[in-house]
C-alpha cells in the first residue's frame, strides 16, 4: 500500500521575537537607558543634620523592672497612655559606648514597645536631652526575623518555580534596585517625580518580564501591551489628579517631605499611582499573552479573530479578580485611616470629598482603566502575532502533487487508515 504524507497549510504559531515588535522594543529602550542616564541622583543632601533628632543603636535587653506609675501628675500619665512603668536594663551592642549598660525608662505610649528580657532593641541616642536621659528605646530589633522571612520565601519560591523562581527572584532584585538606587534619590534630587516613574517603571518591566518569562514572543507581547497601558494610566491618572484638584500633601509624613526637600507633590502622587499599577498589569498582559499562545497551539485553525474572541473571555474574568484585588490593595493600606473617619462620624459626602479618601478613589479609578485598556490591547497584539506569517525571501516553492492510489489499493484500504478523507475514495 502507498502512503501519502499531505503537507498542511495552518499557521502555526512561532515563539520567535516577531521584527514588528522590535521596532517598538529597540526605541523604548534606547529610551529608558536615555532616560536613567540623565536623570540619575548627581547627589542628594540632607535637608538636616544626620543627627539632629539622636543617633541610632541596637541594644539587648538584660532586665524589666516594673513598678506603680506616680499618682502625682495622673493628667500626665492619662495623656501618655502610662499602665506600666519602671526601667529597662540595657546593654549598648553597636555604636562608640557598645559593650557599655544603661538604665532607661519603660516605653509608653500608643504603639509603644513592650520588651522583655532578652528582646533586641534599637535605641535613640540624644546626648544633649534635656530630661538628662540619654537613651530611649524606640522599637523592637526585627533584623534577624525579617531575614529569616526572607530566605523563607525565596527557598519556597525556588522549591516550587525551580529554574524559573529563581530567575522571578533575580527580576525581583532588580526592581528593588531601581527602586532603591534610582527612583527615590532621582525624586529626592529634583527630578520630576513622574518623568522618574515612567523611566524607572520602564527599566524595571523590561528587564524583569525578559529575566523572569525569557526572550520570546509572548514576553515581548506582554511587554508591548504593558508600554501601551502605563501610557493609558499616566494620561488618566494625571486628569484625574486635575480634575479633582489634589496636591498631594495628605498627612504629617507628606507634609514634613514637603517642607524639607523641593519635590512637587502632586507628581509624587501621579508617580505612586504608576508604580502601584505596574505590579497589576504586567501580572495581566503576561496572562493574557500566554493564554493566547496556548489558544493558538491548541487550535491551529483559528484566525487572529477568533483567538482574540476566546482571548477576551478569558481577559474579563480574569479583570474581574484583578480589579478587586486592586482596590483592596488601596483599601487595606489605608484601613486605619478609614475607621478613625468612621469613629469620627463625618457624613458620607465629606468623607468622599476629602483629599485623604479622594486619592485612594483616583489611585483605584486611574490604576483600574489602565488595567481595563491592558487587557484588549495585550489579547489583540497576541493573537495578530499570533497568526501573521513572515514574508518568504525566496521563491514560493510548490506543494507536490498528491500520488493518484493505485485500483487494487483502493479497495483494500480502511477508512481509518486511509490518508484522504472519505470523500476522495467516491
Amino acid at each position: 500500500m502507498n502512503q501519502a504524507f499531505v503537507k498542511h497549510s495552518h499557521a502555526v504559531p512561532n515563539d520567535a521575537v516577531p521584527r514588528a515588535a522590535l521596532w517598538i522594543l529597540v526605541p523604548a529602550a534606547a529610551l529608558t537607558v536615555l532616560g536613567l542616564i540623565l536623570l540619575w541622583p548627581q547627589g542628594v543632601e540632607d535637608a538636616t543634620a544626620p543627627d539632629a533628632f539622636g543617633t541610632e543603636v541596637d541594644g539587648h535587653v538584660l532586665s524589666v523592672h516594673e513598678t506603680e506609675c506616680d499618682e502625682a501628675d495622673p493628667a500626665l500619665n492619662e495623656q501618655l497612655q502610662a499602665t506600666v512603668c519602671g526601667d529597662v536594663v540595657v546593654r549598648i551592642t553597636s555604636g562608640e559606648q557598645s559593650g557599655e549598660e544603661t538604665v532607661v525608662d519603660i516605653p509608653t505610649g500608643p504603639g509603644a514597645p513592650v520588651v522583655e528580657p532578652g528582646d533586641d532593641v534599637i535605641l535613640i541616642y540624644t546626648p544633649d536631652s534635656v530630661s538628662g536621659q540619654q537613651y530611649h528605646i524606640i522599637d523592637h530589633d526585627r533584623a534577624g526575623a525579617l531575614w529569616a522571612l526572607a530566605v523563607a520565601f525565596a527557598l519556597a519560591v525556588v522549591a516550587f518555580g525551580r529554574w524559573k523562581g529563581l530567575r522571578s527572584l533575580a527580576a525581583l532584585s532588580v526592581t528593588f534596585a531601581v527602586v532603591l538606587l534610582f527612583m527615590v534619590p532621582a525624586i529626592l534630587d529634583g527630578s520630576s517625580p513622574i518623568l522618574v516613574a515612567v523611566v524607572g517603571s520602564a527599566a524595571i518591566m523590561l528587564v524583569s518580564l525578559y529575566l523572569g518569562h525569557g526572550w520570546n514572543r509572548t514576553t515581548t507581547v506582554a511587554v508591548v501591551g504593558t508600554l501601551a497601558s502605563l501610557v493609558v494610566t499616566v494620561l488618566l491618572a494625571e486628569a484625574a489628579v486635575r480634575l479633582t484638584m489634589l496636591n498631594g500633601v495628605l498627612d504629617e509624613n507628606t507634609t514634613n517631605l514637603a517642607l524639607q526637600y523641593p519635590i512637587d507633590m502632586s507628581g509624587l502622587l501621579l508617580a505612586g499611582i504608576l508604580i502601584g499599577s505596574l505590579g497589576v498589569i504586567d501580572d495581566v498582559t503576561i496572562s493574557q499573552a500566554a493564554t493566547v499562545d496556548e489558544v493558538a497551539k491548541a487550535n491551529p485553525k483559528w484566525g487572529s479573530a477568533r483567538l482574540f474572541t476566546s482571548g477576551m473571555r478569558v481577559g474579563r474574568d480574569h479583570l474581574t479578580s484583578v480589579v478587586n484585588t486592586l482596590v483592596l490593595a488601596y483599601a487595606g493600606a489605608s484601613l486605619p485611616l478609614l475607621v478613625l473617619i468612621a469613629a469620627a462620624n463625618r457624613p458620607l459626602e465629606q468623607v468622599l470629598t476629602s483629599q485623604t479618601i479622594a486619592t485612594e478613589i483616583v489611585r483605584s479609578v486611574a490604576g483600574t482603566l489602565g488595567l481595563i485598556a491592558a487587557v484588549p490591547i495585550t489579547t489583540w497584539l497576541a493573537a495578530y502575532l499570533a497568526r501573521r506569517r513572515p514574508k518568504p525571501k525566496g521563491p514560493k516553492e510548490k506543494e507536490p502533487k498528491r500520488p493518484r492510489p493505485e485500483p487494487d489499493a483502493v479497495a483494500s484500504w480502511d477508512e481509518d487508515e486511509s490518508p484522504y478523507p472519505p470523500s476522495h475514495l467516491r
